[in-house]
């Protein structure tokens, strides 16, 4: 997931350095307030909105795309049955109707969900969005050709396992999505799923029109129901141009507050080349931001020293853990007390050095993000204080049958993610040695790395890992990393523990059936506990995104579900 434009789940396999990417304590723009940089005005209708990125906009077909809460330029474009409060730290980790009345009428056992749609929904071009092109822009994501977007879908849709879309389908499309009638759409489950308002966020529940469908090249000219069109996308999302869709009404969305007049998207550029433009501000550069660069510790530190720009600085937590995974099928991490004693013998203060410094990085002892909604739970089973407890490592070690420590090899990523990295690789390998453990380190470039560590059959011992969420919520945080029944021996696997605890999968289950999100979130947390005594991983640190914006940009929003300046608030006048 790149992170935090944020490919979402699927995050932990690639650093999307999102908001995703991809969206952990107190959130929001600490060094700015409501208004942007100046706050002394309000905004504005009117102007263009420059957005510089490192990464193209590729595949911007709603069926492909996998987002966190819809993204952050599609959701411009794209609006689907529910989306992300946009508001600020907190608040803003909560699920809202977009296109719907509501976030959805579960049936007593959440296996059966209900929208009704808002009334006077328009596309671009004034044809009225119906529930049948709602259930259309779904069956066109499980098309092999469109493949791409989040995957739950095909496993929750009663018979959608081997749906192969409609352009293989001629038929009526998939019997587990009704239309009654053009407002209503209702879902049938395989089994109760409580956070389905999470999932009607995802772009794949973007209305799609049949008769404008155009396959492959969709992505080329979508046809828009949200309040931007695209009228030119080059170089396969290099360069988007976006204006008004002059049918949006902000009568029917409350949530997009669509200032600009015009979005131009700009791609392919360096990372420091962004945050010098981004810094100097002049031209149209003063009317930019970027939805995917975050400052590096070098920039940070020249940063901090100007308070105008300080001033200019939006800060935020995503959910997203960074950590160091074991396979305890590999000696002799097979051994609990040996995964125990590295738990105690890490210097998460070296680590977070080695990570930016603690303006960008932030202490973790659990593995789910330390935000409400994914329901921490504040524990420490092996507490090792800042700098790591050498003394404890070697008592475990010894009990485990090493008196005089070990050897072992640690994989990691050569890229310079600040995350898996060689910097975080080292500061592990220095805390280690303290206590008797020799570690070789073993770097391998992103692909082969992300290859290596997700293959059942070449997973390390130990190694470096990352994940982070679909949603804000325990749920897509814990299930994939351990439920046993989402071990994949085909394919990619992120059960990198092996972890398949009868006892864990039916408190899964239960949780699922939830529709009391607080609740559930309570329960995510406990378990969350419960797994982590079984050392199967050691949580190192959760991220912070420092990133600069122009200094005539206004209404800087940032939630706890993004972690970084949302588009559809900002204004430039």
């Amino acid at each position: 997931m790149r992170q935090p434009s944020v490919r979402k789940r699927r995050v932990a396999a690639v650093s999307v350095s999102l908001v995703l990417a991809a969206g952990v304590a107190a959130c929001g723009p600490k060094d700015n307030d409501a208004k942007g940089a100046s706050g002394d005005s309000e905004p504005q209708k009117g102007g263009t909105l420059t957005v510089l990125n490192s990464n193209p906009q590729d595949d911007f077909d709603p069926a492909r795309l996998y987002t966190s809460g819809g993204g952050n330029v599609p959701s411009l474009v794209f609006r689907t049955l529910t989306t992300r409060n946009r508001e600020s730290g907190a608040a803003g980790a909560e699920v809202v109707p977009d296109l719907a009345t509501d976030t959805g009428r579960p049936s007593e056992n959440a296996t059966v969900w209900t929208y009704t749609l808002k009334k006077g929904l328009k596309y671009e071009d004034g044809t009225a969005i119906t529930s049948a092109d709602i259930k259309y822009g779904i069956e066109r994501s499980f098309a092999p050709e469109l493949s791409g977007g989040a995957p739950y879908l095909r496993d929750w849709l009663i018979g959608a396992a081997d749906y192969q879309g409609p352009y293989k389908d001629k038929g009526k499309g998939l019997d587990a999505i009704e239309t009654p009638d053009d407002l209503t759409i209702v879902f049938h489950l395989d089994k109760p799923e409580g956070e389905f308002p999470y999932l009607a966020t995802q772009t794949q529940f973007t209305p799609v029109p049949k008769a404008k469908d155009t396959g492959t090249k969709y992505e080329e000219h979508p046809i828009s129901s949200g309040p931007y069109k695209v009228v030119s996308n080059e170089g396969d999302g290099e360069r988007l141009i976006l204006e008004r869709n002059t049918y949006w009404s902000a009568a029917t969305d409350a949530e997009r507050k669509a200032y600009p007049d015009k979005i131009d998207v700009r791609s392919g550029l360096d990372s420091s080349v962004i945050n010098q433009r981004l810094s100097a501000s002049q031209g149209a550069d003063a009317a930019s931001v970027t939805t995917d660069t975050n400052l590096g510790p070098a920039e940070l530190a020249k940063v901090t020293g100007d308070k105008e720009l300080a001033a200019r600085v939006g800060t935020g937590h995503f959910g997203y853990t960074n950590y160091i995974a074991f396979n305890p099928k590999i000696k002799p991490f097979d051994n609990i007390k040996v995964r125990q004693a590295i738990s105690y013998a890490v210097d998460r203060t070296s680590v977070i050095n080695a990570a930016g410094g603690s303006s960008l990085a932030e202490a973790a002892t659990t593995y789910l993000p330390n935000q409400k909604s994914f329901g921490y739970t504040p524990y420490d089973h092996f507490p090792a204080g800042a700098s790591g407890n050498a003394a404890k490592a070697k008592e475990l070690l010894k009990e485990a049958g090493y008196p005089n420590g070990l050897t072992v090899t640690l994989t990691h990523s050569n890229a310079k993610d600040f995350e898996t990295s060689p910097e975080i690789a080292t500061a592990v390998q220095d805390a280690l040695k303290k206590a008797g453990i020799t570690v070789k380190l073993r770097g391998l470039e992103e692909n082969d790395y992300s290859d290596t560590i997700h293959d059942v059959n070449k997973e390390p011992g130990f190694f470096l890992a990352h994940w982070g969420a679909d949603w804000p919520s325990g749920g897509p945080f814990l299930a994939p990393i351990f439920d046993g029944r989402q071990i994949v021996k085909d394919g990619a696997n992120f059960n990198t523990g092996f972890l398949n605890d009868k006892t864990v999968n039916a408190e899964i289950d239960a949780i699922n059936k939830l529709t009391d999100l607080d609740a559930a979130a309570k329960r995510w947390g406990a378990l969350d506990s419960k797994i982590g005594e079984q050392a199967l991983t050691v949580p190192l640190f959760h991220p912070v995104y420092k990133r600069l914006y122009g200094k005539d940009v206004k209404n800087i929003v940032i939630s706890d579900w993004t972690g970084v300046l949302d588009i559809s608030q900002v204004a430039v006048k």
